[in-house]
């Protein structure tokens, strides 16, 4: 992979889990990257779970790259908009987005009842809200504003986190729908933006260990599961091709990404590609 020094990454979602392992993939590549999300402060978050985005951006910095922590709610388009703009004031382009907020995994337990995997009737409504407002609207709204700056400036990239559950039903409607919209959208993008030197990809880790897979960890096999810093260095390797256009329109899996560019995880390994059949 080549040095990601003169890159101005944003990536969305990134106090903890996906989110964070890609900024600091970016960041050990050497790149600036805008992270943003919700949490400010240790214990203001609904999850229960630890990480900010200072830390993150803390952690970018130790790694090479220049982190850069933004406060942004990603379902309020005032905050989305005025992100952008700080961005034209200190860096005036962007090369990257990485579409990573995801709200779908909040409140699991409903009155101390696992949900998740209930029938579509059985499901609470907010959670398709969750989905898709902090999911597939917040992504169509970042990649809106991006697309205006890299088509003005005839470059970039845009990925979106996905999964396999676009393809396939894992876990529950909202969920499957949500990520069939997000692969849909990422086809649909790619067309309108191809002629402008803009490239917009989907990408799928495999099992996450991220802070609320660990939690579960001892009922779990993580014998074949990723770093969150692995997604990070599949989408540092996109970002490193210079022929990424061949690859917009088009699902790209984390793992596969490894075998082809040649990079392994943190931990030196190589984690096995997983097809449609595996998940």
């Amino acid at each position: 992979m080549g040095s990601l020094e003169n890159m101005l990454a944003l990536v969305t979602g990134a106090s903890r889990g996906v989110g964070k392992g890609v900024a600091l993939g970016l960041g050990e590549a050497g790149a600036t990257v805008y992270v943003t999300g919700r949490t400010a402060e240790t214990g203001n978050d609904q999850t229960g779970l630890l990480g900010t985005i200072q830390e993150t951006a803390e952690g970018v910095n130790r790694l090479g790259g220049i982190g850069i922590p933004v406060r942004c709610d990603h379902t309020n388009d005032h905050e989305v908009e005025a992100l952008f703009e700080q961005i034209d004031r200190e860096q005036n382009r962007l090369d990257l987005l990485v579409n990573s907020v995801w709200g779908g995994y909040e409140r699991m337990f409903v009155n101390n009842e696992f949900t998740w995997q209930h029938t579509f009737w059985q499901q609470p409504i907010w959670r398709w809200d969750a989905m898709f407002n902090a999911g597939v609207r917040a992504h169509y709204v970042a990649s809106t504003l991006a697309a205006k700056r890299m088509v003005k400036q005839g470059s970039g990239l845009i990925i979106n986190i996905s999964f396999w559950a676009a393809q396939k039903r894992i876990g529950n409607v909202a969920y499957g729908v949500s990520k069939a919209a997000t692969d849909r959208m990422t086809v649909y993008m790619a067309e309108e933006l191809k002629p402008h030197g803009v490239a917009v990809i989907s990408i799928y880790p495999g099992l996450v260990r991220t802070e609320s897979v660990m939690r579960a960890a001892e009922f779990m096999d993580l014998s074949n599961s990723e770093s969150p810093q692995f997604i990070g260095r599949a989408v540092a390797a996109l970002a490193s091709d210079h022929d990424i256009m061949k690859r917009t329109g088009t699902v790209c899996v984390a793992a596969t990404l490894g075998r082809e560019y040649g990079f392994s995880d943190i931990d030196g390994k190589q984690p096995i590609p997983l097809t449609i059949d595996d998940v």
